[in-house]
């Protein structure tokens, strides 16, 4: 027979009335009666159901989240990371997967309290999105936004600086031809991490082999790459806008038989799962989807809570991964 809230009245000597207030996190409970509820809930293994729960507190129990896509490895561990750090709070993560809004505004989870908050991971329209959650009055954050102006609840990593430690690593390797692949023009990670690349050679004062504009894919590597043979004319080293570009390079220099990293030495950023399974193993920069699946939860949880009134972005710091597709410059 399922165990009821009055059996853990019963067993705690309290009444129905304080028990609720104990699941509920009520603060006027006494810690002597607190303890006494949490000890019977234990021996009792007592669940609570979610759904009442979610009635007694005039809220949802769902979290929403709208992606562009999960086709991408890493924000498929930031989903994954977000739900489980979202279960142990008691609340369920409800995906979308979308690339915009619809031309009345409206999204499927915008609707009325269908949901206590909303995560937004790398969204297109992200100005159009904020102008609904504000006049419906609905808790965000913001996950690798594309507008500046909008990182009041924001948690973002430091491409910047990741595109300075990547092409960092090249020149302590030696490398003074270095050549750099962007993805679109649109992502703002593209311009910062190229910001970073042309610092970092500036610093030494250097001038890049040359910057070709594309797109995150393994065509746009590959294509690039195939250019530069043709021509015959190769960089000694490539720090790649992502790893599905730095694919398409090694792809391309693999084909016409040049070593990699013998020859060229290049460096991905993201850190996907394909990176750590390529031969060589890349080299790249690591977003860490833990760390920032933890302060998207934390601040979205904060806003919902009421405990943070004001806005104030987090920028999370990168990790260079320094595998097998890098090496010293050849004399």
């Amino acid at each position: 027979m399922k165990v009821s809230i009055f059996d853990v009245a019963k067993k705690s000597g309290l009444s129905v009335v304080t028990v609720s207030r104990v699941l509920n996190g009520a603060e006027t409970v006494r810690e002597k009666n607190r303890q006494k509820v949490l000890e019977a809930i234990k021996e009792l293994n007592y669940q609570p159901s979610a759904a009442a729960r979610s009635l007694a507190r005039g809220k949802t129990g769902i979290i929403g989240l709208i992606v562009t896509t999960l086709q991408d490895s890493f924000f498929d561990a930031v989903v994954k990371e977000l739900n489980e750090i979202l279960s142990l709070q008691g609340y369920f993560l409800a995906v979308s997967v979308s690339t915009g809004m619809n031309s009345d505004g409206n999204h499927d989870l915008l609707q009325e309290d269908r949901v206590d908050g909303l995560i937004l991971l790398s969204p297109m329209e992200e100005s159009k999105y904020l102008l609904e959650l504000k006049r419906r009055a609905i808790p965000y954050v913001l996950i690798d936004n594309q507008l500046p102006e909008n990182d009041s609840y924001s948690i973002t990593v430091d491409n910047y600086d990741g595109g300075y430690a990547a092409t960092k690593h090249l020149l302590e390797l030696g490398h003074t031809s270095i050549a750099h692949i962007c993805g679109e023009e649109m992502f703002r990670s593209t311009r910062e991490r190229r910001s970073g690349f042309l610092q970092a050679l500036q610093d030494h004062g250097l001038a890049p082999f040359e910057i070709v504009h594309g797109e995150f894919d393994i065509a746009s590597g590959y294509e690039a790459c195939q250019r530069w043979l043709a021509e015959g004319n190769l960089p000694s080293a490539v720090f790649a806008g992502d790893d599905h570009i730095a694919l398409g390079v090694i792809n391309a220099l693999l084909e016409a038989g040049v070593p990699v990293p013998g020859q060229v030495s290049i460096v991905g950023y993201d850190d996907h799962y394909i990176a750590s399974q390529l031969r060589p193993h890349l080299t790249t920069v690591r977003q860490p989807a833990d760390k920032i699946a933890l302060a998207a939860a934390d601040m979205l949880l904060s806003r919902i809570s009421g405990k943070m009134k004001r806005g104030a972005g987090i920028r999370i710091d990168p990790e260079l991964i320094v595998r097998e597709s890098t090496v010293a410059a050849a004399d």
